[in-house]
């Protein structure tokens, strides 16, 4: 029992995670404000707008729903709870649970279902457009997403267990650190979709129009204040460690010793922040024919290819 406490807490779960996040989120910050010759925030600065938002106020606006007060901390639950299954399948891919990666694709809507739940319950016009843009965000990124995670199923033999996706990489007969994905066609096109889908779950440009501050003034997030508000900020944190973290998993896991495992890990977080700096932001109509259409075509290209073992 104090073990599994100390797993969901501690090491390599809410604590762990939320410390890589932020510190990933201060990376983030640095990185665009070099682009834009700006100094940028020192590396503590997120724990303590983290820590400042939490003594703030809690505004509820008149006529929201328990809900509203509920939503953040749902997302953060199953944001952790993502963390703590991804970390004990690299630290111990033999205790893993079969389906874990399937609970885990489920964990990972969440998040996104709490900005709309919360967003909705609020009453707020600019709150209800965001919640509408951040609904179809979802439907538009989670088909090729899903089609990602059939692809490393297939090339990993029908594997469904995080534990034995790893060690089928790991055993993959080549010299290459590289992953098995990625010494083929349908790997490569899988991983690269999914580079493009976690852009998108983790609400980054140029997916970001639920937000879009710009133009609804913070959207999903706009009545959120205090606490709430500080609780969905780290649960963003959390994301950031995860989504990088479950792509190495599925596709770069040939070899995850610690110095592999970071040099993987930024090497993926400087892509989202590139693509990040480097494009406009995407009307939502936009954005949902860029995922039904050449994501999805490349997605069912990847399984096609995989199913033939290409």
């Amino acid at each position: 029992m104090l073990k599994l406490i100390f797993n969901f807490l501690i090491f390599p779960g809410f604590l762990f995670a939320s410390c890589v996040g932020l510190i990933a989120g201060w990376v983030d910050r640095k990185v665009t404000a070099r682009i834009q010759w700006r100094v940028g925030p020192p590396w503590y600065q997120n724990f303590v707008d983290i820590i400042k938002l939490s003594g703030k106020e809690i505004i509820v606006p008149q006529g929201a729903k328990a809900i509203f007060l509920l939503s953040p901390f749902a997302g953060l639950l199953s944001a952790v709870l993502a963390a703590v299954i991804l970390g004990r399948s690299i630290l111990v891919p033999a205790q893993s649970f079969v389906g874990d990666l399937i609970v885990l694709l489920y964990l990972l809507v969440i998040p996104a279902a709490s900005l709309i739940f919360g967003a909705s319950s609020s009453r707020n016009p600019l709150a209800s457009v965001g919640a509408s843009r951040e609904m179809k965000m979802v439907l538009g990124y989670e088909l090729p997403f899903i089609l990602v995670a059939v692809v490393a199923i297939i090339k990993c033999e029908g594997a469904v267990k995080l534990g034995n996706i790893l060690s089928y990489q790991m055993s993959f007969t080549s010299n290459l650190i590289l992953p098995s994905g990625w010494v083929s066609p349908s790997g490569l096109i899988a991983f690269s979709v999914a580079i493009l889908c976690m852009q998108a779950k983790l609400g980054f440009v140029p997916f970001d129009a639920a937000e879009a501050e710009q133009e609804i003034m913070g959207g999903t997030l706009i009545e959120y204040s205090g606490l709430p508000l500080a609780v969905f900020k780290l649960t963003k944190a959390l994301l950031l460690y995860t989504m990088p973290l479950l792509l190495i998993v599925l596709f770069w896991g040939k070899d995850l010793r610690p110095a592999f495992l970071i040099v993987k890990y930024v090497s993926l977080l400087v892509v989202v922040i590139l693509i990040k700096n480097t494009n406009p932001r995407l009307r939502i109509d936009q954005a949902l024919r860029f995922f039904w259409g050449p994501m999805t075509v490349l997605a069912l290209v990847a399984v096609v290819l995989a199913l033939f073992g290409i």
